[in-house]
C-alpha cells in the first residue's frame, strides 16, 4: 500500500474501530464497504481505490443492489 493510501485508509479504520460496533452487521454487500474500501486502496493505490470506494458506499442504499461484489482487479 502507498504512503497515500495509507492515509486513505485512516478514516476507514477509525470507522471500523469507533462506529462499526454500534452500527451493528447489517451490510447489503459481501465484503462489507469498509473490507471493500481497505481492499481497493490496497489494490489500487489513493485514487483510484478511494473512487472505488466512494462509488460503493454510493450503492449502499434501499433501493441498491445486494450481494458479492468483489474489488475489481488492476
Amino acid at each position: 500500500m502507498t504512503p497515500l493510501a495509507h492515509i486513505a485508509a485512516l478514516p476507514v479504520r477509525a470507522y471500523r474501530l469507533i462506529f462499526s460496533p454500534w452500527v451493528g452487521h447489517n451490510c447489503r454487500y459481501h465484503p462489507t464497504c469498509s473490507a471493500y474500501a481497505l481492499e481497493a486502496l490496497e489494490k489500487h493505490g489513493a485514487i483510484k481505490g478511494s473512487w472505488l470506494a466512494f462509488r460503493r458506499i454510493l450503492r449502499c442504499h434501499p433501493w441498491g443492489g445486494s450481494g458479492i461484489d468483489n474489488v475489481p482487479d488492476e
